[in-house]
């Protein structure tokens, strides 16, 4: 039987992890779109960016996280004074760290979604007179919906499983900012801790198989779309 302390831990880890797609999906669209239509110069250095949290020790991304969102920075107080938004040491802390270190995941998935279609399609719209907006809303992204939903899937089991960005950003507060992984650190931690954290464990399992699942079939259905394109 799941205790209720578990149960926020999910709670929290499921609302965290939420919040960290929904806030991040925008912008990711945005890059894999670039990624896949600009060649220009600095596209390297702009890649690596993204993708340095894929392998920076999630630690140093937390700290990073903690130096510029916390309170003595420019950004944290100004969230903190301005808005009434604190970060840090929250559960909101928890889904930044979640939406960073899965942002590279749902970038490369959109972007793999975008080269794979047709480019006469988007000339063709352009050379009617469509915008290049209209045409991005109407045709582009239409098409890549599945890319989009496999990043989505993939940024948020990846937010959902992670440990060391979370423990710096957010905490290892009991009922308030612990997450299924930190609940599980903190539960071995214990005499007996782990016999009785294998229900956390089977919980974090079931959750990630079923997001990988999906992410197949969808990347699967994907590259079937986009051989039909051509």
């Amino acid at each position: 039987m799941i205790e209720t302390s578990e149960w926020i831990a999910i709670w929290i880890s499921l609302k965290a992890a939420s919040v960290a797609v929904a806030g991040s999906l925008p912008l990711a669209i945005m890059a894999g779109y670039f990624l896949a239509r600009w060649e220009g110069r600095g596209k390297t250095v702009i890649e690596t960016v993204i993708n340095m949290p894929l392998v920076l020790p999630p630690i140093v991304t937390g700290y990073l996280l903690l130096y510029f969102l916390g309170k003595q920075s420019a950004a944290g107080l100004f969230l903190e004074q301005t808005l009434e938004i604190r970060i840090t040491f929250t559960w909101l802390g928890a889904a930044v760290a979640g939406a960073v270190v899965g942002f590279p995941l749902m970038v490369r998935a959109i972007r793999l979604s975008f080269q794979s279609i047709n480019p006469r399609l988007e000339m063709a719209a352009l050379g009617l007179g469509a915008s290049p907006s209209r045409v991005f809303f109407t045709i582009s992204l239409p098409l890549v919906k599945r890319g989009v939903v496999t990043g989505a899937v993939l940024g948020f089991a990846r937010s959902l499983g992670e440990f060391g960005a979370t423990m710096m950003t957010a905490g290892n507060i009991e009922g308030q900012t612990q997450t299924i992984p930190l609940a599980i650190f903190s539960e071995v931690q214990r005499p007996g801790g782990i016999e009785q954290s294998w229900r956390l464990v089977l919980v974090s399992i079931i959750i990630a198989s079923l997001a990988l699942i999906a992410s197949e079939r969808l990347d699967r259905k994907e590259r079937i779309h986009g051989a039909d394109s051509f």
